[in-house]
């Protein structure tokens, strides 16, 4: 008889063990040749050697099912147990459009025909402009085709910006230091990848630098290469730095950049540089231009009529 530890180091225990162990008792019915004892961390194994070597073998698979989906279900679990991944594989992928799993498994997918058009173009295109009004999803799908290019190991990282415009505040009376100051700027970043990534596993992106977040003042100098930057409320940049930000893009990176031109935030004798971007850039190749319209809003349907509202009054 052998023995052997595995350590779960890449995934919450809970994940792979289940609520009260519920799934961790399937997977002891399935290797009922095995003794299994999980604690924490750490699942000790005893039997025969090859029987630890399958039993490992699939345990990895587990893993890296729910790394890649966010997800792992009783049925996931006995399908990647059983060998029956094509089953599997057809019950993941017959959803149209689906992006990846957010947490709680939900599957993230195209919700309005701009997104169809947006998840297109990513496919095609390595410069996307996404603009619309507030609620059609720009940012929030923008972050999911980058988290999951990140998943499928696309690219090595994610780097999101905004602009911090003094939208009514004074940046330098709020309290605490820059990080601090410039936080709620960057919450709508945070919100969203709070909803597409798993707190550990986003904890571990955050210290390691595979995703960062910050101000596109950062941006200067840098060239940034393998990966998805996005840029969010590009309506408030200038532009001499929406040119500095379209100019970092180094190998193997997709940019994308998004905004609402109806929430122009600048001082009124400055122009946008989003507005003169998608002019001088609209017949370049490699580049595409997305317009959200106010019908496609996905938030609560009251926004939809505030925003059309807003849309009829300024047109009078």
């Amino acid at each position: 008889m052998a023995e052997k530890i595995i350590y779960l180091t890449a995934i919450e225990p809970i994940h792979i063990y289940g609520i009260n162990d519920t799934k961790l008792t399937k997977i002891k019915m399935l290797f009922p040749k095995l003794k299994i004892v999980a604690r924490d961390d750490i699942v000790k194994v005893i039997g025969e050697e090859s029987e630890i070597a399958d039993f490992e073998k699939r345990l990895n698979l587990l893993v890296e099912h729910y790394n890649k989906y966010n997800r792992l279900t009783e049925e996931d679990l006995t399908l990647l147990l059983s060998d029956d991944v094509e089953k599997l594989t057809k019950s993941i992928t017959k959803i149209d459009d689906h992006l990846l799993f957010g947490n709680n498994g939900r599957s993230i997918k195209a919700r309005n025909d701009s997104q169809h058009d947006m998840l297109a173009a990513f496919a095609k295109n390595d410069l996307i402009f996404a603009t619309g009004p507030a609620g059609t999803g720009k940012t929030y799908f923008a972050i999911a085709l980058a988290v999951r290019a990140l998943r499928n190991k696309e690219v090595r990282k994610i780097i999101l910006s905004r602009p911090a415009v003094e939208a009514g505040e004074q940046l330098g009376f709020l309290p605490g230091d820059l990080k601090e100051k410039l936080d709620p700027y960057m919450q709508a970043l945070y919100d969203a990848l709070f909803d597409l990534v798993p707190p550990k596993k986003l904890a571990d992106y955050f210290e390691d630098n595979v995703i960062q977040i910050a101000p596109l003042a950062f941006m200067r100098g840098r060239t940034l290469s393998n990966a998805i930057v996005i840029l969010d409320e590009a309506q408030n940049t200038s532009t001499s730095q929406i040119k500095m930000f379209l100019t970092r893009m180094g190998e193997n990176s997709k940019f994308i950049v998004t905004g609402d031109l109806t929430q122009i935030d600048l001082p009124k004798k400055q122009k946008s540089g989003l507005v003169e971007s998608l002019k001088l850039l609209k017949n370049v190749p490699g580049i595409s231009s997305i317009h959200f319209k106010s019908t496609e809003i996905v938030r609560h349907k009251l926004v939809r009529k505030i925003v059309q509202a807003y849309e009829s009054y300024s047109d009078l």
